[in-house]
This record gives C-alpha cells, sequence and structure tokens, in this order.
C-alpha cells in the first residue's frame, strides 16, 4: 500500500476512534488500540505489514524514555535508587519466579518457562506512563514509585536478551567467550556515550543554537536521540533504555527544555502510532479458537502481577491506597515481553505457536490495563485515602517562578529569588547570552519562551508567576499572549520598556508591569534635587508624588493611547496639573525651599 494511503488511514483511524474513547472516559491508549484492531489484518484488513509498523513506531517508546531522561538528573536517580534498584529488582525476581513456576506447573520446560517467566515479569513502559499522565497521576505517590520500577525494567530487559540466546539448544559450548565480548562490547559503548554526553553534545547543541533556526535545532536533537538508540542497538542494549541515558546525560543543560519542547509532537504521534500497532497485532482468530485459555491467562498474570506488586508495595512502607493503586498500574505484560519470546523463537527456545499465544495474553493485559484502573475508580468512588507519612522516591522538580528572557533586567530579578532560595526556571532566546550568564554560575535555559510547547516543558501549568523581561518588544507581546490563552492561571509581572509596550501588554490583560528604566530614573531625580540642596525628605516626597501621579494616569490614559492627538493633549494636561500641584504644595507651606533649584521660595523672600 502506498506510504501516504497508510498515512491516511492511521490518521483517519486515530482522529474517528480515539475522541470516542476519550468522550466514553476510557482514555486515548485503549482508543489507539480499537483503532489498531479495526484497521488490522484481524479486522477491516486495511493495513497487513504490522511488524514493519510496530519497529517504525518502537521510535516512540524511545523518544518518551528521552524525555523521562531529560528530566531525571542523576543526582536526582541515586536519591531514590532504594526504589529502582530495590522495590525495581525485588519485583522482577519475585514476579520472574512466580510467572515462570507457573509456566511448569503448566507443562512447559524450564528453559522457556525462565523466558516466560522473565518476559512477563516485564511491564509496559509506554503504557503505564501514558496512562498515568492522562489521570494525572505520575506525580502522586504511586505514579513516582511505578516510574522507578518501569525504569528498573527497562534496565533489566538488556541481561534477559543476553541470556536468552544461551538457553537455546548447543548455546552452552560457546556461550562463555561470546557473553564476555558482549559485555565488553557494551561497557564501551557506555563509556562512548557517556563521555561523548558530557563533551561532545553541549558544544554541538550551542553551535546549533547560535544559527537561530529552528527546525535545524529540532533535526539535531532527533539526531541525537536516534544517533544514541542506534548505537545501543548496536550492542544488543534496549534503544529505549539508550535515549533514556542520552536525555539524562544532557538533563544538566541549558537546552533541556527546549529539546523536550521540539521532540514533544513526534513522540506524541508515534506513541500513538505504537499504540495503534499493538492493536493490529491482536490476533482475534486465535482468540476465538481459544477463548477461555486465553482468558484465564491475561486473568492469570492481571491477578498475579498485581498481587506481588502489591505485597511488595506494603513491606516497602506503601499504605493499602498506594499499594493498590501500583498494583493496579503495572500488572500488563510490555513491548519488551514481544522482543524476547521472538529473540527466544529464533534461538529454538520456544515454538512459534507458543509465541503467538503469549503475544496475545501481552497485548490483551495491555489493553485491559486502562479498564482495570476505570473500574477501580468507579467501584472506589467518594473514598479518600489516608494520609501516608511523608517519602521520598525524588525530589520535587516544581518551579513557582519563570522568568523570561535573562538579561540586565530578569538577572536582577533572578537574583533576589536566589538569595531568598526561591527556586525560578529561567529561558532565554540567545544563545550567546545563556553561554555567558552560566560562566558566573546562574541555571538559565535557551529557548523562545514564546512558543507553547517550550513553555508546557517548562512546566507553565504547575508554575504561579511569569516575570516577563523580554528585552524585544514584539517577542515581549507574543509570550504575554501565549500565556494569557493557555495558561489564565500563571500571573504576568512583565516589563515594559516605555508607555507604549506598557499599552500593548494591558491590551493582553497584564497589569502588574513595570516600564523598563522608570524607577532607576526616578532614583538619579531624587538623587539630583537633593544634589541640588533640597532636603532629603521633601526629594523623596517630590519623586513620591510624581511616581504616584504618573501610574495613575497611566491607566486612566489606556483607552486612549491609539489616538495620538488626545495623548498629546493628555501629556501637556498632566505637565501642567503636576506644575499646579507643587505650587499649591508650596504656597501652603509644605516645603519652605523651592523644589526646583533648591533656593528660598521668591513669594517668602518678597514678604
Amino acid at each position: 500500500m502506498n506510504m501516504l494511503v497508510q498515512a491516511a488511514v492511521f490518521f483517519g483511524a486515530a482522529v474517528i476512534v480515539v475522541p470516542i474513547f476519550r468522550k466514553l472516559g476510557l482514555g486515548a491508549v485503549l482508543g489507539y488500540l480499537a483503532a489498531g484492531a479495526l484497521i488490522g489484518p484481524f479486522g477491516l484488513k486495511m493495513i497487513n505489514d504490522v511488524e514493519a509498523i510496530m519497529h517504525f513506531a518502537e521510535f516512540g517508546v524511545v523518544l518518551l524514555l528521552f524525555i523521562i531522561g531529560l528530566e531525571l538528573q542523576p543526582a536526582r536517580l541515586w536519591t531514590f535508587r532504594n526504589w529502582v534498584f530495590g522495590f525495581g529488582g525485588a519485583q522482577v525476581v519475585v514476579t520472574g519466579l512466580a510467572l515462570g513456576g507457573g509456566a511448569v506447573a503448566l507443562g512447559i520446560g524450564v528453559a522457556p518457562a525462565a523466558v516466560i517467566g522473565l518476559g512477563l515479569a516485564l511491564s509496559s513502559t509506554a503504557f503505564v506512563l501514558q496512562t498515568l499522565a492522562e489521570r494525572g497521576e505520575l506525580k502522586e505517590r504511586h505514579g513516582r514509585v511505578a516510574f522507578a520500577i518501569l525504569l528498573f525494567q527497562d534496565m533489566a530487559a538488556i541481561p534477559v536478551l543476553a541470556v536468552v540466546p544461551l538457553l537455546g539448544a548447543g548455546a552452552a559450548v560457546a556461550g562463555g567467550n561470546s557473553v564476555t565480548f558482549t559485555l565488553l562490547k557494551i561497557a564501551g559503548v557506555l563509556a562512548a556515550v557517556i563521555v561523548g554526553g558530557n563533551f561532545i553534545l553541549r558544544p554541538v547543541l550551542r553551535a546549533v543554537a547560535a544559527t537561530r533556526t529552528p527546525e535545524l535545532f529540532t533535526a539535531t536533537a532527533l539526531l541525537i536521540v536516534s544517533g544514541t538508540a542506534l548505537l545501543m542497538n548496536s550492542v544488543g542494549i534496549s534503544m529505549a533504555l539508550g535515549a533514556f541515558l542520552a536525555g539524562m546525560l544532557l538533563a544538566n543543560s541549558e537546552y533541556r527544555h527546549q529539546l523536550e519542547a521540539d521532540i514533544e509532537p513526534f513522540k506524541g504521534l508515534l506513541l500513538g502510532l505504537f499504540f495503534i500497532s499493538v492493536g493490529m497485532a491482536l490476533n482475534l482468530g486465535l482468540l476465538r479458537e481459544s477463548a477461555g485459555t486465553v482468558g484465564l491467562l491475561v486473568g492469570g498474570l492481571l491477578i498475579v502481577k498485581g498481587a506481588i506488586v502489591y505485597g511488595l508495595g506494603r513491606i516497602w512502607g506503601l499504605n493499602h491506597h498506594s499499594s493498590k493503586s501500583l498494583g493496579l498500574a503495572i500488572p500488563q505484560g510490555g513491548e519488551f515481553a514481544f522482543v524476547i519470546f521472538t529473540a527466544a523463537v529464533t534461538a529454538g527456545v520456544m515454538g512459534k505457536d507458543l509465541e503467538e499465544l503469549l503475544v496475545l495474553v501481552v497485548s490483551l493485559s495491555m489493553a485491559a490495563t486502562p479498564a482495570i484502573s476505570l473500574a477501580n475508580d468507579w467501584l472506589t468512588r467518594g473514598f479518600v485515602p489516608a494520609q501516608e507519612k511523608p517519602y521520598h522516591v525524588a525530589p520535587t522538580d516544581e518551579q513557582p517562578v519563570i522568568i523570561a528572557g535573562f538579561g540586565r533586567f530578569g538577572q536582577i530579578v533572578g537574583r533576589i529569588l536566589a538569595a531568598r532560595r526561591i527556586p525560578f526556571t529561567a529561558l532565554d532566546s540567545s544563545a550567546t547570552q545563556v553561554d555567558f550568564v552560566r560562566k558566573f554560575g546562574n541555571e538559565v535555559f535557551y529557548g523562545d519562551a514564546s512558543r507553547l510547547d517550550l513553555l508546557r516543558a517548562a512546566k507553565a501549568d504547575t508554575a504561579k508567576i511569569m516575570v516577563l523581561a523580554i528585552d524585544d518588544v514584539e517577542a515581549s507581546l507574543r509570550t504575554a499572549e501565549t500565556v494569557a490563552k493557555n495558561f489564565p492561571n500563571l500571573k504576568i509581572y512583565a516589563r515594559a520598556r516605555n508607555r507604549q509596550h506598557a499599552y500593548r501588554l494591558m491590551d493582553l490583560g497584564v497589569t502588574m508591569l513595570r516600564r523598563e528604566t522608570f524607577l532607576s530614573s526616578l532614583d538619579l531625580a531624587r538623587q539630583v534635587l537633593v544634589g541640588l540642596g533640597m532636603d532629603a525628605a521633601e526629594a523623596q516626597r517630590t519623586v513620591t508624588a510624581f511616581r504616584e501621579h504618573d501610574e495613575k494616569r497611566l491607566f486612566e490614559h489606556y483607552t486612549h493611547y491609539g489616538d495620538e492627538e488626545k495623548m498629546r493633549s493628555l501629556a501637556k494636561a498632566g505637565t501642567k496639573e503636576l506644575e499646579e500641584m507643587f505650587a499649591r504644595d508650596a504656597a501652603e507651606g509644605v516645603a519652605a525651599e523651592d523644589p526646583v533649584v533648591g533656593i528660598p521660595d521668591r513669594k517668602q523672600q518678597a514678604a
């Protein structure tokens, strides 16, 4: 089938089916699965080459892991090592033994049973993270623990894939040398990626950002992900884990938010395609022939795995509610099971018929997970879980303030916030400025703050205040408009270059604003008055009166700012009003000296 026709079929199925499932409250993931089953070889037969589509769509999982890596700095990973390696390791080992033992009890040989146990112990990173994100649970306790378990599972897939060929016939003879050589290759590639990530990627990104060509930066981001994934895959490491490592190496980079914003659209589309391809792979014919057996296997997998996760959660100190939510989140099989079972068939560990049955079980378990969560929501509606003790799965990454534009104005705001230990995210569209500011110990990220995807990557949805300190007027207005439309709860405190800029910001609903040099000019004027001999207190009163009068007129004149003639008239009237106000003060004896030249008032001299 023509590639363009295939693309139209995929987009059409997704656009029709997914909104229906979202409307019914079933979630986008189940919608994608249903769309895949509808157009696949066991449905309307509109697409038949499922394997090729799935290989391509797996890049969506790779991009997902890269973005997760960007948000997880190595120091943060170390802080919740107990959950990743302790809980995650226990989950894989205990679940693998239980499911492998169950396979032996059903009459399957020890070698294929071991592959089945280890393959089914791994859950679907893409399904779980997407589902938790849709439900807003990624930042809840069970969501963070689920992420820790999935991270360990992705790492565990490497040794599992390395062991599978050794279980095949005749593998034991040459297995030792092969494994040693493979481990050396893996170590070499990991070292190359770590060194390259620390010393090569950032200079490359800096050079590309300096060109100010957005599409080139996007291409570079995709090249980093695909290049790292292919390098890892060449030595048998999971592409997704390789991308995660690359992302983690760039987590402290000033380009983190821009990379995430550029890759997010591709990740979303390819993940949707991945879920569609899983739906297409469902062997509905086998399901009709062996519905009872398949149903029992799917139910057994979900119950056994969910129960083990629940029990381990209680052992690790989670309460009933969090343990149950965790058990319902990751009881399914995962995408790595497909790879492991295929490798087992190639190595002669299991037959093709058994693989097809297992693939169907894994796919149906993935499809059942969102439905199980929805059923649990319905059953527990209105239940309020007991509060747990504070936990430390990962430190919070929320920043209450975003500073857009980190030049001379934004840096002052940032320094004051830092002095009070108030965390903030600083964004600037100049790679040169970002590089310069970072040399002085400031953390600032490269990116155009007027882009919606970048603001989302910078967590504008959870921030409280946006400090709009962009120097360029048009860029400042674009950013204010984007924030006002998409983040209505994010308060904007803006810098205005002049009166006209202030009025245009007010058009967008921005009322908390300061003109760029206004306050510093007032302070200098106060010093000039003192230098001319005026009393310091009187000079301060003069400047304060002028400021209050000017700011009052700024808002009063707002409705006329498009009428130049009217504004000139109002400016002249304002000047005269100020002169009369100070003259009245002098006549009433508020000031004993002339407020302008600092000499005794002439009327008083005449008297």
